[in-house]
C-alpha cells in the first residue's frame, strides 16, 4: 500500500467514502491495479464526478428538448353526405348513433367531443326580421368541459339552444351555469317519463358500451294549447312540446320535453321574433349530420433538423366482425300525421293511441358514399392561417357506406386493433409528420409510425392523463329555499337515492307532474297546468317503457341506459307523477 500512499491527495470528500467508491468502481468496471497503472480513490471520485457531470448535461439537454414540446389539440368535424328530402317532412326526426369510448383513457375536463349527431333548426319560408337568429336542438352523445362525472363511456344531453345562446337546456334541471338566480334554461325541460331519472350531468349509458346503437329523436306533442300572450306581453306561444323519444335496450318511449315558453321567452323582449321559434315553427328536415370534436389532447415538437411532428391522445372507433364501423344509422324524418294528429284527437276525447310512430308518414334520409374530415391540430403557437389538415382520409374508407348506414373501414399498417370485453376497437395513428405540399404553403399532417419519429422530440414520453386539470367534481344542487318552486308546492314523496356507474349519487323526489319546477316556471296558469296533468296521465297509463315508438334499427344491437336510472313509481303514483333529481354529487 506504500505506492498508494505516495499518490494520495486529501480532498474535501471523506477518505472512507472515497475508498468505498473506489472499491465499487473497481468491482463494477473490473479495474486492476498494477505497478504501472494505479487507480487512487481520488481518481475514482473524479471519474464519478465526470460521469455525473455528463449525465447532468445530458439531462439538461433532454430537458431543453422537452421544453420545445408545445401543447396542442385536435379538433374539427367528420361530415356525412346526405341526400335531401322533401321539405314537408318537418315534424321531427329520429336516428341511431353508435356509442363508444372515443379515447382509451379519459384525459381531463378540457377534452370535448361529440359523437355523431345533428342540429335541428326551425324551418323558415321567408326572410327573417333580424340579422342574427340562432336557435336549435343540438344535443347528443359525447363529453363536454362542464361534465362533472365523466368516464370513457359517453353521456347524452338534450341541447336546446335559446336565442343566440342566451341560455340552453340539457335536460330537466340542467342548463347554462350553476346559478339558479339566473336560470338561463335550467327550467327549460320538463320531465315526462315516470320510469327514467335524468341526471343534471347528462343521461348515463351503461358502462362498457362499445359500438351499440343509441336511438333518439324529437317529435312534437300537443301537451298544451296555443297562447296569444306570453309573460304578460302581446306575443304568442305555440303548443309544440318537442319531446325526446329514446329507443334503447332497456328503455323505450318519451322521456322529457322542451316547454314552449323556453323558446318564446325571447320574443317577450323583442316582439319582432314572435312566431319564429320551435314552439310554433316546423323543423328543418335537411339537417347536417356530423361528429363535432373540439379538443383531443395533443403535443407538437420539432427535431434538430427542423422537422415538426405531433402526437394525439389514443383515439379509437368500434369495429364489427367485418372490420367496419357502423357510426350512424336509419335517419328518419316525419310529417305531423306520423304522431301528432292521432294524439291530438285522443286528448280531445278520441280513441287511445299506442305511441308507435306511423312510418307511412316518414322518410329515410339516404347516405351518400364518402365522409369529409377537417380535423386539424390547433394550438396557441399555430396562427389561424397555418392550421394544417390531418390526412385522416388516407386510412378511412367510406365506400362501404350504404343508403341506411354511415359505415367506414379503417385500413393501413398504422391502424391497430384490440379486443375488449368481446368488442373490437380500432385505434387511429397517434403520430403525425408535417409534410409540405405543392398545393399550398401550409402543408398537411401525415400519419407516421412511432419509430419514424425521432426520440429527441420527446413525444414518445408525453402523458395524456387527466392529472393536470383534475379536481374534485362539483355538486349539482337545486334551490333549498322554502319559497322556491322546488319546495312549494313541493314533492309528493322522497327523498330517494340512486348510485350511478359514473360514481355519482342522485337524490330525487316524486313530484306531481303539474307541480314540477319546470312547469311552475313555464308561464302557465293553474288551469293550463291541470289540463297538461290530465293529458299526461293518459300517456302514463297507455305508453309504457317497453312499448314500440321510434322505427327500430335494421342492423346491430341497441345500447343500454345505466340500469340505476330505471325506476318504478311508488304505489299510488303510477300515473301523473314523475321523478325529479334535486342533487347529484359524490358520496
Amino acid at each position: 500500500m506504500t505506492t498508494m500512499k505516495k499518490y494520495r491527495v486529501y480532498t474535501y470528500l471523506p477518505d472512507l467514502l472515497c475508498s468505498t467508491l473506489f472499491k465499487m468502481a473497481r468491482s463494477f468496471f473490473w479495474l486492476k491495479r498494477t505497478e504501472d497503472f494505479r487507480i487512487t480513490p481520488l481518481a475514482v471520485c473524479s471519474l464519478l464526478v465526470f460521469v455525473a457531470t455528463v449525465a447532468t448535461a445530458q439531462d439538461a439537454e433532454d430537458s431543453a428538448k422537452k421544453s420545445t414540446i408545445r401543447k396542442a389539440n385536435v379538433g374539427g368535424y367528420m361530415i356525412t353526405q346526405i341526400e335531401k328530402v322533401d321539405k314537408s317532412y318537418n315534424a321531427g326526426y329520429s336516428m341511431y348513433a353508435a356509442a363508444w369510448p372515443l379515447l382509451k383513457e379519459y384525459s381531463g375536463r378540457s377534452f370535448q367531443s361529440g359523437l355523431f349527431g345533428t342540429w335541428m333548426h326551425p324551418q323558415y319560408d321567408g326572410p327573417l326580421p333580424v340579422e342574427k337568429l340562432y336557435t336549435d336542438i343540438e344535443g347528443g352523445l359525447g363529453w363536454w368541459r362542464d361534465t362533472e362525472y365523466a368516464t370513457t363511456t359517453p353521456k347524452f344531453i338534450m341541447g336546446g339552444v335559446q336565442l343566440n345562446f342566451a341560455g340552453w337546456a340539457n335536460g330537466p334541471g340542467a342548463g347554462r351555469g350553476r346559478d339558479w338566480s339566473k336560470p338561463n334554461g335550467k327550467y327549460g325541460v320538463a320531465q315526462l317519463s315516470p320510469w327514467l331519472l335524468w341526471p343534471p350531468d347528462g343521461l348515463n349509458l351503461k358502462q362498457g358500451t362499445n359500438g351499440e346503437l343509441f336511438g333518439s329523436g324529437y317529435l312534437p306533442l300537443p301537451l298544451t294549447e296555443p297562447k296569444t300572450t306570453t309573460a304578460g306581453a302581446a306575443v304568442s306561444t305555440g303548443n309544440q312540446s318537442w319531446t325526446l323519444f329514446l329507443n334503447t335496450g332497456n328503455f323505450k318511449g318519451p322521456v322529457a320535453f322542451f316547454t314552449p315558453y323556453f323558446w318564446s321567452q325571447a320574443s317577450v323582449e323583442d316582439p319582432r321574433l314572435s312566431g319564429l321559434f320551435l314552439d310554433q315553427r316546423p323543423s328543418e328536415p335537411n339537417k347536417a349530420f356530423q361528429m363535432e370534436t373540439q379538443h383531443i389532447h395533443s403535443y407538437e415538437a420539432t427535431d434538430s433538423k427542423g422537422q415538426t411532428y405531433a402526437r394525439m391522445a389514443p383515439t379509437q372507433y368500434p369495429a364489427g366482425s367485418d372490420g367496419n364501423s357502423d357510426l350512424l344509422h336509419r335517419l328518419m324524418v316525419y310529417i305531423k300525421e306520423a304522431l301528432w294528429d292521432d294524439v291530438e284527437a285522443w286528448f280531445a276525447g278520441g280513441d287511445p293511441v299506442d305511441g308507435k310512430i306511423n312510418v307511412e308518414h316518414a322518410n329515410m334520409q339516404k347516405f351518400k358514399k364518402g365522409v369529409r374530415s377537417n380535423w386539424k391540430f390547433y394550438g396557441a403557437h399555430i396562427p389561424k392561417d397555418k392550421r394544417a389538415l390531418m390526412n385522416i382520409t388516407s386510412y378511412l374508407d367510406a365506400n362501404v357506406t350504404d343508403s341506411a348506414t354511415l359505415r367506414v373501414r379503417w385500413a393501413g399498417d398504422m391502424i391497430t386493433k384490440v379486443e375488449k370485453n368481446g368488442h373490437t376497437l380500432v385505434t387511429l395513428p397517434e403520430y403525425y409528420k408535417m409534410v409540405n405540399t405543392a398545393e399550398d404553403d401550409i402543408g398537411q399532417w401525415v400519419a407516421v409510425a412511432p419509430d419514424d419519429v425521432p426520440f429527441e422530440t420527446g413525444l414518445h414520453e408525453v402523458s395524456f392523463n387527466r392529472s393536470e386539470d383534475d379536481r374534485t367534481s362539483l355538486t349539482y344542487s337545486t334551490p333549498e329555499e322554502e319559497t322556491s318552486s322546488w319546495k312549494t308546492p313541493g314533492p309528493a314523496a322522497g327523498p330517494f337515492k340512486a348510485k350511478l356507474g359514473d360514481g355519482s349519487t342522485l337524490t330525487y323526489y316524486w313530484y306531481r307532474f303539474a307541480d314540477q319546477p319546470a312547469l311552475l316556471n313555464a308561464d302557465l296558469s293553474h288551469e293550463e297546468r291541470e289540463e297538461m296533468q290530465r293529458r299526461v296521465e293518459l300517456l302514463h297509463r297507455n305508453w309504457k317503457m317497453d312499448g314500440e315508438y321510434l322505427p327500430p334499427p335494421l342492423i346491430g344491437k341497441l345500447a343500454d341506459i345505466d340500469p340505476a336510472l330505471i325506476v318504478t313509481p311508488p304505489p299510488g303514483m303510477e300515473a301523473g307523477y314523475v321523478p325529479i333529481v334535486t342533487r347529484q354529487g359524490l358520496e
